[in-house]
């Protein structure tokens, strides 16, 4: 019998490269990931526990300009603004999602031979929609208000698929193939 292994992971520290910002977090692992994350655009390093610091380093610093392009692209979202929303503005995002998701649901139900249940609207922050398909409950995120009407007509569509088949799996891709063939385009849009 073989014993499991024991993943081994340290908390994050603070290192600076040049003059950036990376939060290290050293883990058992075999290769390094690197992160920029919103809403403020932190750098963030996974590395295996016994790579030399210099090594990380350099690695970031060569990493300099595709971290400096995704900084701007946060800095730039619409989730920057979402993250300072007032409680009214809030009520006014979810006015605007509530007023054009019955109208998508009622025009995708009989294309993709689906029927919804209760749609619900929340402020969410880190998914743009669910479903229970034993139910057909369907929820959307109000901050859909914020972005591109193609957007919410993507995760309208993609909650409906989730009628048809529960997972993110093979099938699941080929529905969204089927009824929005430019859907990956739409959802680069939200990232």
């Amino acid at each position: 019998m073989t014993t499991p292994k024991v993943r081994k992971t340290q908390s994050p520290t603070l290192v600076f490269v040049d003059e950036m910002e990376i939060w290290l977090t050293r883990k058992s692992i075999k290769n390094m990931h690197l992160r920029v994350k919103p809403p403020d655009g932190r750098i963030e390093v996974s590395a295996p526990l016994c790579l030399p610091l210099a090594t990380i380093k350099q690695f970031v610093r060569e990493k300099r300009d595709w971290i400096v392009v995704q900084q701007r692209t946060i800095a730039s979202s619409p989730r920057v603004d979402a993250a300072a929303a007032s409680p009214d503005e809030i009520k006014q995002w979810k006015a605007v999602v509530a007023a054009c998701v019955p109208v998508l649901i009622e025009a995708w139900e009989p294309l993709m031979g689906v029927k919804a249940g209760k749609v619900v609207y929340r402020n969410m922050t880190s998914r743009w929609g669910s479903c229970q398909p034993a139910t057909g409950r369907i929820c959307i995120n109000v901050r859909l208000a914020l972005y591109p009407p193609e957007c919410l007509e993507y995760v309208v569509v993609h909650e409906l698929c989730h009628l048809i088949e529960r997972g993110h799996g093979p099938h699941f891709h080929a529905l969204m193939d089927h009824f929005m063939p430019d859907w990956k385009t739409r959802r680069a849009k939200l990232r």
